[in-house]
């Protein structure tokens, strides 16, 4: 068995939990967190051994392989640094650091300890997204004219209240960082490397240091022009989350209030027959097995047979320093006004 340790017992550590219970292979020895209510609470419901400090951790169990690191964004970069040189395999939660200090931090600590480190970007399993990432590989649509990313959501002022570091950009950052990374990671996997970046960002609907709203253009080395548009702002509910793809020879567009849908598909070397099917594979199972579960089993199969994980913490740091080209520009253009 594969032993893994919970670090930040908050919202998304569930998911974490979830997952090694469904992986063969993979067992939950502990958890870490400072909240020790909500610590004592995990141990009671788990059974796995507490920790309020990582260090004593890792200490004491040198049996854990795998740190999940699911604390506010802000303590990755401190924390995985730590596991990391205790000869301990990483999974963090998005972003993987929120600053390219931190996260090249990371990487360095990963290259020099020879750990494996995944990056949690599970949207990358949805099924409409893996056949529109076959359908791109396989040349369905052509040359790529331009494509589309939106996230159009609710976070309201609760939302950022319930927590000081929330919407913070010490430990937490904007739409950018925190919701619409996902979109971005699936762009720039999608479609390679950004050349060029111009972007606007604000802080307009919510009282928070970071920015509720960004629009950006960008152009990829390949020559495909993207438009990104991500707000917090929208009223009372999620409203969409897409990716728009547009070619010589068609388009698809994965929707809905999450991208898991196949809202429009047109491709001229595919019968009418063979899109129908494509959409109802998809609407019979939508979600498919849970991208954290897709990410847990992953990292067992890396260790056993002594590879990278699909998702590095590499790639990861593609979208943060994306954001970050996203943010200096916005400032930049504010700086003119």
């Amino acid at each position: 068995m594969i032993q893994f340790a919970i670090v930040g017992c908050g919202h998304i550590a569930d998911k974490h939990l979830e997952a090694i219970l469904q992986v063969e292979g993979a067992q939950l020895a502990a958890v870490c967190d400072t909240n020790v209510l909500r610590l004592e609470e995990w141990g009671a419901r788990t059974g796995a051994a507490t920790f309020i400090d990582l260090e004593e951790m890792l200490l004491r169990m040198p049996e854990i392989s795998v740190i999940c690191i699911c604390t506010p964004s802000g303590l990755h970069a401190p924390l995985a640094v730590k596991a990391a040189q205790a000869g301990r395999h990483l999974i963090i939660e998005k972003p993987v650091a929120l600053t390219i200090e931190d996260g090249d931090a990371i990487l360095r600590a990963v290259q020099r300890y020879g750990v494996k480190a995944a990056a949690v970007h599970p949207n990358r399993y949805r099924p409409a997204v893996r056949y529109l990432k076959w359908a791109l590989d396989s040349g369905k649509f052509g040359r790529i004219s331009h494509v589309n990313a939106t996230v159009r959501w609710n976070r309201n002022q609760a939302y950022y209240d319930q927590a000081p570091w929330r919407g913070t950009r010490a430990m937490d950052g904007g739409v950018l960082m925190n919701q619409a990374i996902h979109n971005l990671d699936l762009l720039l996997w999608l479609f390679g490397p950004v050349q060029d970046v111009q972007a606007m960002a604000d802080t307009r609907l919510r009282h928070m240091e970071c920015e509720d709203v960004a629009i950006a253009t960008v152009r990829f080395h390949s020559g495909v022009l993207g438009v990104v548009e991500a707000a917090t702002t929208v009223y009372e509910r999620n409203l969409e989350e897409s990716i728009s793809v547009f070619g010589e020879h068609g388009y698809a567009v994965i929707g809905g209030p999450t991208a898991q849908w196949i809202k429009q598909w047109k491709c001229s070397s595919m019968t009418e027959g063979e899109i129908a099917q494509l959409r109802a594979k998809v609407e019979q199972d939508p979600l498919g097995i849970p991208g954290h579960q897709r990410i847990i089993q992953d990292m067992v199969t890396a260790i056993r047979e002594d590879r990278s994980p699909a998702i590095t913490a590499a790639d990861g740091m593609h979208a943060v320093r994306l954001i970050d080209q996203m943010l200096l520009s916005s400032r930049a253009e504010q700086s003119q006004i």
